[in-house]
């Protein structure tokens, strides 16, 4: 299992426990955290799973795909390093990511 620690706007931090090939959504979703709605049940069809990684993190994970680049656009307060949790595959390399979740996604 593969530890990811979501950090809230807040300052609150919730761990959560992943499979490899789960999704930072599928994570965030099973572990409460509220600011990740996920409306579209990760079709990479809406903004609601919007998070932010660390610099070190989005440049070891693989480039968003022209669809997700596409709907970041949409996205409350984008960052340079903002991703959809919803494609953001969890690999084992991945132990001990955290990620910051935006205050709101709509």
């Amino acid at each position: 299992m593969i530890k990811v620690t979501f950090v809230e706007a807040n300052g609150k931090r919730i761990e959560a426990m992943a499979k490899a090939g789960d999704t930072l959504m599928q994570a965030a979703v099973g572990a409460g955290v509220a600011a990740i709605a996920a409306e579209c049940g990760g079709a990479c069809a809406c903004g609601t799973c919007h998070c932010v990684l660390s610099e070190d993190w989005f440049s070891r994970v693989p480039a968003p795909a022209s669809d997700e680049a596409d709907m970041l656009d949409f996205v409350i307060d984008p960052q340079p390093t903002s991703r959809l949790s919803c494609q953001v595959v969890i690999g084992e390399d991945m132990q001990g990511i955290e990620v910051q979740v935006p205050d709101s996604q709509i």
